[in-house]
């Protein structure tokens, strides 16, 4: 694996597809970022993440079930990210949840 993509397993999963505006790079923001992608990955049913940043900002999240995306949402300490990002770090975001029926690549290893 190259240390970017995520490895994920054969379909069907969920992505989670968040997107956003900064409306400046707010002190604590990158902190709490890394820190929501590391308590993401405690919760069971989480597959792994990707983030990308330059002027627009998407993070996509997978997972196993629409209930790990629940459970994930619901989180106290990710509950109080996004209201900081509400109130605070965005002038706007959008978040999709979808599901993957298929996926392929090059250069990444595809049997996990």
């Amino acid at each position: 694996m190259n240390g970017l993509i995520a490895p994920t397993p054969k379909p069907p999963y969920y992505a989670v597809i968040f997107t956003n505006i900064l409306n400046v790079t707010p002190e604590g923001y990158r902190e709490t970022a890394e820190r929501m992608v590391a308590l993401a990955a405690e919760y069971k049913g989480f597959l792994g993440a990707e983030s990308a940043r330059d002027g627009l900002g998407i993070t996509v999240s997978y997972w196993d079930s629409l209930a790990a995306i629940h459970a994930w949402k619901s989180d106290a300490e990710h509950r109080i990210a996004q209201e900081k990002g509400r109130n605070e770090w965005y002038s706007a975001y959008k978040t999709r949840v979808c599901l993957v029926e298929r996926d392929y690549g090059f250069g990444i290893e595809e049997d996990i």
